[in-house]
C-alpha cells in the first residue's frame, strides 16, 4: 500500500469518526430541545395559572367590598408581583437558552 493510500484511510477513518460523532451531537441536541420545549410549556402552564388567580382576585374587588379593600389590594398586588417576576424570569430563559 502506498504512502499516499495509507494517508487517505487514516483521514477516511477519521472523516468516519467524526460523523458519528457528529450524528451523536445531533441526536443530544434535538433531545435537548425537547426537554427545554417540556419545560416552556410547563413554565407557559404555570403562568397562565397564576394570571388566572390575579384575574380572580380583580373579579372579587367591587365597589361595596371597600371594607375590604385593604386586604384583597395586598392580595392583587402581591399576585402581579409574583406573575410579573414569572414572566420575566420564563422571557430571560428563552433568551438565554
Amino acid at each position: 500500500m502506498s504512502e499516499v493510500e495509507l494517508y487517505r484511510e487514516k483521514y477516511e477513518a477519521k472523516l468516519d469518526e467524526w460523523e458519528a460523532r457528529i450524528i451523536k451531537l445531533k441526536a443530544k441536541s434535538r433531545q435537548e430541545k425537547f426537554n427545554t420545549l417540556i419545560q416552556l410549556q410547563h413554565k407557559v402552564d404555570e403562568l397562565q395559572v397564576k394570571h388566572a388567580h390575579l384575574k380572580e382576585k380583580l373579579n372579587d374587588l367591587s365597589d361595596d367590598k371597600e371594607k375590604n379593600l385593604g386586604d384583597i389590594k395586598s392580595e392583587i398586588e402581591k399576585a402581579g408581583s409574583d406573575l410579573a417576576g414569572s414572566i420575566k424570569a420564563a422571557a430571560h430563559k428563552l433568551k438565554k437558552d
